[in-house]
């Protein structure tokens, strides 16, 4: 019964996210603006990632991804590929979940293509589904508080961080990215 009334509420959010459509160069802007926030928090963060995003051949960054969930759950935020230090295009992210589940965050995902290969899938890709791929891997803090490296070498490796730092427990399966017109 609870499912049942909680359902509206989370669709009204999720389409209410989603209704925030792309508004022309402005909101291309305040995208990058907010990406390059991300990136420096990410630095200040875990000083590690900056050396880990100079040898990446792309950058996907997703500043303030929105999640909220009563049972049923949604996420959804906007971003920036960078290429070179450039944007090389904008795209949405998005996942759904249901289970046991309540609560609210607002996070950080930054993906990083670590080889030309990883980067050109994406890229050619009309969807994109991370944690599909055997090659992704979510950087985690190790217990001692430094980042964990033994995923250092996968093709894509993936940070999630909020306000706090790394998350411990952070996941992108199911994740589906798509490129924004």
């Amino acid at each position: 019964m609870r499912l049942a009334r909680a359902l509206p509420l989370i669709l009204v959010l999720i389409g209410s996210l989603t209704c925030l459509s792309a508004q022309g160069a402005q909101d291309k802007r305040e995208i990058d603006t907010a990406v390059n926030n991300a990136l420096s928090q990410l630095y200040r963060k875990e000083p590690r990632s900056r050396d880990l995003a100079k040898k990446a051949h792309g950058l996907l960054v997703f500043p303030g991804v929105y999640k909220a969930a009563i049972g049923v759950g949604g996420e959804y935020g906007k971003g920036a590929l960078r290429v070179g230090g450039k944007t090389a295009g904008y795209y949405s992210i998005a996942s759904g979940s249901v289970g046991l589940q309540l609560g609210a965050e607002e996070r950080n995902i930054v993906f990083m293509f670590m080889t030309p290969q990883a980067l050109a899938d994406f890229r050619n890709s009309s969807g994109w589904q991370a944690g599909a791929n055997a090659g992704v891997a979510v950087v985690k803090k190790g217990s001692e508080g430094s980042v964990d490296t033994s995923q250092i070498n996968a093709p894509v490796l993936v940070f999630v961080f909020g306000h706090a730092g790394l998350m411990a427990d952070a996941s992108v399966e199911g994740t589906k990215i798509s490129k924004l017109d």
